[in-house]
This record gives C-alpha cells, sequence and structure tokens, in this order.
C-alpha cells in the first residue's frame, strides 16, 4: 500500500532532526572526552557537563538578558528591512544613485563594522540606541546590495514583453518585477539575519550593561567559562530562531521559486518544512 505524501513528509522530518539530535550528541560526547582526557581547565574550556547546570542555575538572569539581546537584534533588523529595501528600490532605478551612492554602499560593507562600535559606543553612551545602530550596520548593507541586484535582474526582453501586453510601470512592477526580486532579496535577508545577534553581542561586550554579549564579559572576567558558554548557547539558539523566521517568511511570499520546490536536507529542509 501506497504512503501518503504527508506520511513521506512527517517520517523525513522526524528522520532529519534525529540524524541532527545525533549528530550533536555525538560532537557534545567528543567535546566531553577530550576536556576529561587532556584534563583542560575549567576556565579555558568547559566539559557541557559543567556548562548545563550552569544554565539551569542561571536560567533566570539568562533568560532576562535574552530578552534584551533579542530586542535589540530584532529593532535593529527590522529598521535595516524598512530603511535598506526602499533604498535599494531607489538605487536600483536611480542611474545617478548608481554611480554614487551604491559604489560607497560597496565599500562600507568591507569595512569591518566592529571598528566602528567604539565610535558608536562613545557617540550614543551605554544606552541600548548604540547595540541597535550596530545591529542596523551589520544588518544594512547585505540588505541593501542584495537589494539592487534583486530589483535590477529583471531581463530587458521581460520588460519589454510586459510593456506590449499594456502594463503600466506600476503593474509590471507588482507582478513582474517585485515577484522576481525577491528570492535574491532574500538571499540579503537571509545575511541580515545571521549577522543580526553577532552585531547585538559585539555591542554589549564593548559599551553594555546588559544583554548576554555583557553577561559573557563578566563571567569570563571571573573566570567562570562555563556560564559564558552558557550564554553562547543561549546566543546560538536565538540566532537560529531569527533565521528559522526568515526562513518561513521567504517559503510563505515565494512558494513558487526553486529553491521552495527542491527538497532540502538536514536543519534547513526542516526548518522549511514547518
Amino acid at each position: 500500500m501506497a504512503r501518503k505524501p504527508g506520511e513521506l513528509g512527517d517520517r523525513r522530518t522526524i528522520a532529519d532532526v534525529s540524524v541532527l539530535g545525533l549528530f550533536v550528541l555525538a560532537q557534545f560526547a567528543v567535546w566531553q572526552a577530550v576536556v576529561l582526557y587532556f584534563d583542560i581547565k575549567l576556565y579555558v574550556i568547559p566539559a557541557p557537563s559543567a556548562i548545563v547546570p550552569q544554565l539551569i542555575r542561571n536560567v533566570a538572569r539568562i533568560f532576562d538578558y535574552t530578552l534584551v539581546t533579542a530586542f535589540e537584534s530584532l529593532a535593529g533588523l527590522s529598521l535595516a528591512i524598512i530603511i535598506g529595501v526602499p533604498l535599494a528600490l531607489m538605487v536600483a532605478f536611480s542611474p545617478f544613485l548608481r554611480r554614487t551612492l551604491y559604489p560607497e554602499a560597496v565599500t562600507l560593507e568591507m569595512v569591518p563594522k566592529i571598528a566602528l562600535a567604539p565610535t558608536i559606543v562613545t557617540a550614543f553612551g551605554f544606552s541600548i540606541y548604540p547595540k541597535i545602530a550596530m545591529v542596523f550596520l551589520v544588518c544594512f548593507f547585505p540588505i541593501l546590495l542584495n537589494g539592487v541586484l534583486a530589483f535590477t535582474s529583471l531581463s530587458v526582453e521581460l520588460s519589454r514583453f510586459c510593456m506590449s501586453t499594456g502594463a503600466g510601470p506600476v503593474r509590471t512592477f507588482f507582478k513582474v518585477r517585485l515577484p522576481a526580486a525577491l528570492p535574491q532579496l532574500f538571499v540579503g535577508l537571509k545575511g541580515a539575519a545571521v549577522n543580526a545577534t553577532v552585531g547585538a553581542t559585539i555591542a554589549e561586550m564593548l559599551g553594555g550593561d546588559a544583554g548576554l554579549g555583557y553577561y559573557i564579559v563578566i563571567a569570563q572576567g571571573d573566570a567562570r567559562s562555563d556560564i559564558a558558554f552558557a550564554n553562547i548557547f543561549v546566543l546560538a539558539a536565538l540566532g537560529l530562531a531569527i533565521f528559522g523566521a526568515v526562513i518561513l517568511a521567504e517559503r510563505w511570499l515565494i512558494p513558487w521559486h526553486v529553491s521552495q520546490r527542491v527538497p532540502l536536507q538536514g536543519v534547513v529542509g526542516t526548518l522549511m518544512r514547518g
């Protein structure tokens, strides 16, 4: 008796999650064994068996700081999207901006954003604003550059075909150009999502009084690498959650694209199948 497509999808999801879980557990087992075998000190690299108790013991404080870092990451990412996408559209349709602003954006993207962090902290102080500004900087340029590429990727032949059918510029944009731009635009959004928690953590480390990055600095200053690694685990989970949200939005907005129709394996495929 043939299985239903839904049952096959469920079985594949369970298999992917199981394989991923076993792989992660194997990595933790190797980590634990290496630390014990070489007698690595706690303040250098803690064993997983030392990290988990600290995660449980400090869960309330870590949870509070996770909310701070999550707000900074989401606020900066949202601001980068709100400003970056319309600006990318303006650059794509303006020859003047393509000759002036676009080269500057490419140059600024090459500048390590961590070099600007001390200046941002000095300018905005130790409030939440420099953290949001740092997240904005690391998220803005991938969105802008990929957005420009996305909105200029429509072929001249297809544009002329739309005009020959009587479709005006506005109708052509919403019916053809915008859907065609979304796949490349989501490349920038996913890159920005990966960078969001990185930017927030860097700003918290250099000039923060709350957040997971700040807690990591405090823990390392007290030679408590076990607490620091507990925060790093939570940071990884937070970053994965933001990245997964962008993937789900991509699946919802462009289900017709080839990237959504080709079966993917592993954790990414599991996230996209929901």
